[in-house]
């Protein structure tokens, strides 16, 4: 989902987001070792907006491969399994959402929406190809942190609900 920037001025700026990922403590948050002229590239390939409060991000069953990076506030995570119980995640700036159907293309597996205002860069799958044919190293190291923060996600119970 790509909301459209309100009327407002929200200004972006790529440091915001590196910011966000250098200051995180949670045991999830993306850990890359980019230069700032490699943010600047990344920056170019994505595309950033607001969602407000209770903005839905991610529909469960969505078909789409769409990466998103958090600047800043926090987005929780649903997922109800057969049985009806329902699971939450909770993940915060610094980190990011959609992981686990960017590599998998499988349908979306839990419904993202915003617990408050918040800055996101999105990446959809195609940009990321014409990232990997043209700039190499800063597709792989982001596919390194990336399964990093899957990986840490699978490992961690509670946070596995944050795979989407």
């Amino acid at each position: 989902m790509n909301a459209p920037l309100p009327p407002t001025s929200v200004r972006f700026d790529i440091r915001g987001l590196i910011n966000a990922i250098a200051h995180s403590h949670a045991s999830d948050a993306l850990r890359c070792q980019f230069t700032t002229d490699q943010w600047d590239v990344l920056a170019s390939y994505m595309q950033p907006f607001v969602l407000q409060h209770g903005q839905s991000l991610i529909e469960k069953g969505a078909v789409d491969q769409t990466l998103y990076f958090i600047e800043s506030g926090t987005l929780s995570v649903h997922y109800q399994d057969e049985k009806g119980r329902v699971r939450l995640a909770m993940v915060a700036a610094g980190s990011v959402v959609g992981e686990g159907a960017f590599f998998a293309r499988q349908p979306r597996n839990a419904t993202v929406q915003a617990s408050n205002a918040c800055k996101l860069w999105c990446l959809t799958a195609l940009r990321f190809k014409e990232l990997g044919n043209r700039h190499s190293p800063i597709a792989l190291e982001l596919t390194m942190a990336l399964g990093g923060v899957l990986a840490k996600r699978l490992y961690n119970r509670p946070k596995r609900v944050a795979v989407t």
